[in-house]
């Protein structure tokens, strides 16, 4: 599988690199003549190549990272959060583009058609693509703060690691499974940070940006002075595990989506996700609360059902026909199901509109898919 790695949309400067020509324009004869055209279809061509290169369509996957790290704080989505979405974006494509680049040879035998052995994109344009997207993923974590740029840099470290090498070892699916976990993660660090600010003798302070869900503590209320300061990104880490667990089973299924013949892979990737959609079905205990009640639950079941419907059945057909199709559909289906998992994790933390907000990129995930494969 062409790993869930993290981001972000830049893909249009490097997108006139290494295609191949088109049909020339026809010219007109006669004492003048007219100028050719301009050449559209060779625009469309090489930008089918980079959106085929970089996945555009699992693009959709990222921003609930983020969106479930803040919830699972208790925080709302601020500027924070963000520039997180923007920097797991870019980290994400740049996975996808420096995967292709080191699977090359692989592909020009198994995947003739892919963008880089198909001649359409050069393997020094796909590498470019991935060290800059790389770079600006950084960028806008450092301007999340310090503790979100280390978090990022482990992240871009990991999707690195993982491409260049652990793909093929029986580290690959917790390479994976970990960058998963770092980009929610991402989310909670950026999100947090934009709660705190410096003093003047260098003490932290609580921030407080238009619209934020902070108040300023009541110094007569020991509670309410705790309730202002945001949560420690460590709240995050049991929304993060199970995104990673999902992650590593849709990794596992991956390994033979080229080859197929393996049942057991989808087999066990089936019974992971089925307890998982279990697990996230129940409230954590000591979930912020902001408006619980019936609707949250109700949410919070239909995220859950959807995760179970977008993952289970190709996972089932796959396990009882392991081709290289099913085999390659259920690798999609896996992760086109992060988007529901994640508006699960965020309704299960209580962030219903949240939950809401992700859910609305499953239309658009679909939608692109049908153009575009996600693996």
């Amino acid at each position: 599988m062409r790993p869930p790695r993290l981001l972000a949309a830049v893909a249009g400067a490097p997108a006139l690199l290494g295609a191949r020509a088109a049909a020339p324009p026809s010219r007109l004869s006669g004492a003048g003549g007219t100028a050719p055209a301009p050449d559209r279809p060779r625009t469309r061509h090489t930008l089918r190549a980079w959106a085929e290169l970089l996945r555009v369509s699992a693009l959709f996957t990222v921003p609930g990272d983020a969106l479930a790290g803040a919830a699972a704080i208790g925080r709302r989505p601020d500027r924070g959060t963000a520039l997180a979405v923007g920097a797991s974006l870019c980290l994400y494509e740049a996975g996808m583009a420096l995967n292709d680049w080191a699977d090359r040879d692989e592909d020009a035998v198994d995947r003739p058609h892919r963008p880089i052995p198909s001649g359409r994109i050069a393997p020094g344009a796909a590498l470019a693509a991935a060290g800059a997207l790389t770079a600006a993923g950084l960028a806008l974590a450092a301007r999340a703060g310090r503790p979100a740029l280390a978090v990022a840099s482990s992240l871009a470290a990991t999707v690195w690691a993982y491409d260049l090498h652990l793909k093929h070892t029986k580290a690959g699916p917790a390479a994976m499974a970990a960058a998963r976990t770092l980009d929610l993660l991402l989310g909670a660090t950026a999100t947090a940070g934009q709660g705190y600010a410096r003093g003047r003798d260098g003490t932290p302070s609580i921030r407080q940006p238009a619209g934020s869900a902070l108040r300023a503590p009541d110094s007569g209320n020991p509670a309410s002075a705790s309730a202002s300061v945001p949560d420690s990104p460590r709240a995050a880490l049991p929304a993060a595990l199970l995104l990673g667990a999902h992650t590593y089973a849709v990794t596992s299924v991956s390994r033979h989506e080229a080859q197929g013949g393996s049942t057991a892979a989808p087999l066990a990737a089936l019974a992971a996700t089925t307890a998982l959609g279990a697990a996230v079905a129940h409230e954590r205990p000591g979930a912020a609360r902001r408006d619980r009640g019936t609707p949250d639950r109700l949410l919070l079941t239909a995220f859950a059902g959807a995760y179970l419907r977008t993952a289970g059945p190709p996972l089932l057909h796959a396990a009882l026909n392991p081709s290289p199709p099913l085999t390659q559909r259920a690798v999609g289906g896996g992760i086109r199901a992060m988007i529901p998992l994640q508006a699960a994790l965020a309704a299960r933390a209580g962030s219903s509109l949240g939950g809401l907000a992700v859910m609305g990129l499953v239309p658009l995930a679909r939608s692109l898919a049908r153009k575009v494969s996600p693996t």
